[in-house]
């Protein structure tokens, strides 16, 4: 239960939760693919938690990027199928890289943002083209999150900022909203696929919504500085970690 409250906390901030859970419930002695399927619903309702911490910021979000809904959903449930296709030791020596892509990305935006000031968020109208692009790196996003969710909110919030939002906690509520959707459908699939052990999924459920709800309060009262170098220093802890893990 404290692993699900520092993870709901975490993943309304910056994402990468699961990187408190997954390992909490492996070193229990789970394998490692129901750890995972576990963790996922175990700490999905803490993005109901955040949402609801977020709902100034929500009800700004422009109704354009809320189609991203729909790609997160498809592309959680592809992922929650590749998942099932993966063994264990292939999945686990995967993860330290994705995540450290997603952290670099997310390092480096702000000089890259500057140059695609063309697509900044200001209200300007979306081509076909844009919205299309959009959609599909949510998809992308969505099948990591189905397959793994540690990350996944970095991936989300890198993705975002190349749309062009600008607004950090903007981002961090979209990515509240989008990741409950992706982890939605996820844990669904694997809730009836028989891969989630809910002794456990049970007993961090309620700890990852009222962490969820808490952080997302914080985030709006230490600023939006502190939380983009949160969101730095939670990806590359996580990336170092797991490396030295798989060495």
């Amino acid at each position: 239960m404290v692993a699900a409250f520092l993870a709901g906390g975490i993943n309304s901030v910056a994402g990468g939760g699961t990187l408190v859970t997954f390992p909490t419930l492996f070193g229990l002695g789970l394998p490692a693919i129901l750890a995972n399927t576990t963790s996922t619903v175990a700490i999905w309702p803490g993005s109901i938690g955040s949402m609801w911490g977020f709902r100034r910021e929500i009800r700004a979000i422009p109704p354009v990027m809320r189609l991203l809904a729909i790609p997160s959903v498809l592309g959680g449930l592809l992922g929650a199928i590749l998942l099932r296709c993966t063994s264990s030791a292939v999945f686990e020596r995967m993860v330290p890289f994705l995540i450290l892509f997603a952290t670099l990305l997310f390092t480096v935006q702000a000089p890259i943002q500057r140059r695609l000031a063309a697509t900044s968020f200001s209200g300007k109208k979306r081509s076909r083209a844009w919205i299309a692009c959009a959609l599909l790196a949510q998809f992308a996003v969505g099948v990591y999150g189905g397959y793994f969710g540690a990350g996944m909110s970095i991936m989300m919030l890198t993705a975002l900022a190349f749309m062009g939002m600008e607004d950090i906690l903007q981002m961090s509520a979209l990515t509240s909203f989008l990741s409950f959707c992706t982890n939605g459908v996820a844990s669904l699939l694997f809730a009836c696929a028989h891969m989630v052990l809910w002794p456990y999924a049970l007993a961090m459920m309620a700890a990852a919504i009222v962490g969820g709800y808490a952080a997302a309060g914080l985030a709006r009262k230490i600023g939006k500085v502190m939380v983009r170098r949160f969101v730095i220093a939670v990806g590359f802890t996580i990336a170092i970690v797991l490396f030295v893990k798989i060495i």
